[in-house]
């Protein structure tokens, strides 16, 4: 038997053994598992129950109680808090859940998402994430690999896809004028970069935040397709270089956030080639049909590109967040551009080989092992099952959009390219009013009306937006396997019950 110690005082708090209960500790998680499965998992996927149970931020400020007190709540009242959580949130793993750019729930990413979370790892080293940094590499190599990048490259998995766009910028500049890490903006000519009007908003706001400035963000046209049309950028590099600027990279869209659309990668390939341009791709929402080989070909000569941005948590339903950043080099570009060597971190006499230390590649210190849940979602259905996802998905697309054109009272904006299927709701007492800037004043108020009764009916999450001159139409985006033929007729459906009386 070991004898009690005498307890030990510093500044008043006794140090002899934990605090934490470990019993009471244990007791805790097993009686919220079984409310995280069947609130949070089962039903939330349940096309039987409802997408969200609406309440205004007022309402659901009282529902919650969310002051934060002196003292703590006894384990009842916070499995109870547990339950409300799930309870007011969107079930996004829901299949009639079409609002964003993810969707669905994957039950092996959904597993590692469980092991990470309870691990809590951070990816800086080696020394503290030996097996989540394996996989991160892993995961890397082989979406490199699926680009085409014959040669290899390199990559590091950001928070967010407006972040690996941020990193473009800041690489792409760097590799322009490497002194710019240590002499900054001052030792800089007046720098422009180029994107396409349909670009996500996030290459704005790296320009911002990277002190280039949006005026010199050149926004190019793109075609009633939403592509951007290459001679109106060759057009502007030309405008930069006239009024004495320096271009130096330009940002292509392969899946724009509301039509689906891409951008002709190997025309802008060619102008990069000739004026010297970094080329990155934001492949984000687009990158899942790389995948897929009857549908790669919307991003025919990505290999072409200097950096690529492809985010698996959106097509491929990695879980929120995985996003990889990666580029077309060799030599270190991502290490040279944002180390600073930390040495309470990166020794470099450790017993093992520091070039699996590789956080100083990031712009972050502590990092998630984003890449775990999709490596193992890749294992368990392998890169087959991801192609037949993408392929499931455009078909379905394909599915909708036809069935679009068979119904009274729907107008599609434009053939679907991808899986983003936009289109009008017209009422019945519109039908026979002639287009015209009345008529479409008219439309524009239905998708919102529409919108707001589903919300507070629960029964399905459908986006909406105005886009250039065109009135507010309807988004749908499809990605999910869990989303039948059935869903997409009582999409439909749905839509016309609640809006046939405006």
């Amino acid at each position: 038997q070991i004898p009690l110690r005498p307890p030990v005082l510093v500044d008043g708090v006794t140090l002899n053994g934990p605090t934490l209960d470990i019993r009471e500790a244990e007791s805790f998680l097993r009686d919220a598992m079984p409310i995280i499965m069947e609130e949070a998992v089962w039903k939330a996927t349940d096309v039987k129950e409802k997408v969200c149970e609406w309440r205004s931020p007022e309402q659901l400020k009282d529902l919650l109680d969310l002051e934060l007190r002196e003292g703590g709540e006894a384990h009842p009242q916070i499995l109870q808090r547990c339950r409300d959580a799930i309870r007011y949130s969107v079930k996004t793993g829901h299949p009639r859940f079409f609002n964003q750019l993810y969707a669905g729930m994957d039950p092996y990413s959904l597993v590692g998402r469980f092991i990470t979370e309870a691990i809590n790892p951070s990816l800086y080293t080696y020394e503290v994430a030996p097996v989540f940094l394996l996989t991160e590499e892993a995961v890397l190599q082989k979406m490199i690999e699926i680009i085409g990048w014959q040669e290899g490259g390199d990559g590091i998995f950001s928070p967010g896809g407006s972040v690996s766009n941020m990193y473009a910028v800041n690489v792409a500049r760097y590799h322009h004028c490497p002194d710019v890490k240590v002499l900054g903006l001052s030792a800089l000519p007046r720098l422009v970069m180029f994107t396409s009007q349909e670009c996500h908003y996030s290459v704005a706001k790296a320009a911002a935040f990277l002190g280039i400035g949006t005026n010199n963000v050149y926004v190019i046209p793109s075609d009633k397709r939403g592509k951007m049309i290459p001679a109106e950028f060759e057009k502007q590099v030309q405008r930069a270089k006239d009024e004495g600027a320096l271009p130096f990279m330009v940002n292509a869209t392969a899946g724009t956030t509301v039509l689906g659309a891409f951008d002709p990668l190997e025309e802008i390939a060619d102008i990069c080639e000739r004026h010297n341009l970094w080329m990155h791709v934001d492949a984000c929402w687009g990158g899942g049909a790389l995948m897929s080989k009857k549908h790669r070909y919307l991003l025919q000569g990505i290999h072409r590109a200097n950096s690529v941005a492809w985010n698996p948590h959106k097509m491929l339903m990695a879980g929120l967040q995985c996003c990889a950043f990666m580029v077309r080099d060799k030599t270190n570009l991502l290490q040279r551009c944002h180390s600073a060597q930390a040495s309470y971190l990166f020794q470099q006499d450790k017993f093992y080989d520091v070039s699996y230390d590789t956080g100083d590649k990031s712009i972050q210190c502590s990092r998630k092992p984003d890449a775990f849940k999709f490596w193992l979602m890749w294992k368990a259905i392998g890169t087959k099952g991801l192609e037949e996802r993408v392929d499931r998905a455009l078909a379905m697309a394909r599915y909708l959009a036809e069935e679009i054109k068979k119904r009274d009272g729907f107008r599609l904006v434009m053939e679907p390219e991808y899986t983003n299927v936009c289109f009008w709701y017209i009422p019945p007492s519109l039908r026979d009013m002639a287009d015209g800037p009345e008529f479409w004043r008219n439309v524009h108020a239905v998708a919102p009306v529409v919108k707001e009764r589903m919300m507070k009916k629960g029964s399905m999450m459908v986006g909406y937006q105005p886009h250039g001159d065109k009135a507010n139409f309807f988004r749908q985006i499809i990605i999910s396997p869990q989303v039948s033929r059935e869903d997409m007729d009582f999409l439909l459906d749905q839509i016309h019950s609640l809006g046939m009386d405006l």
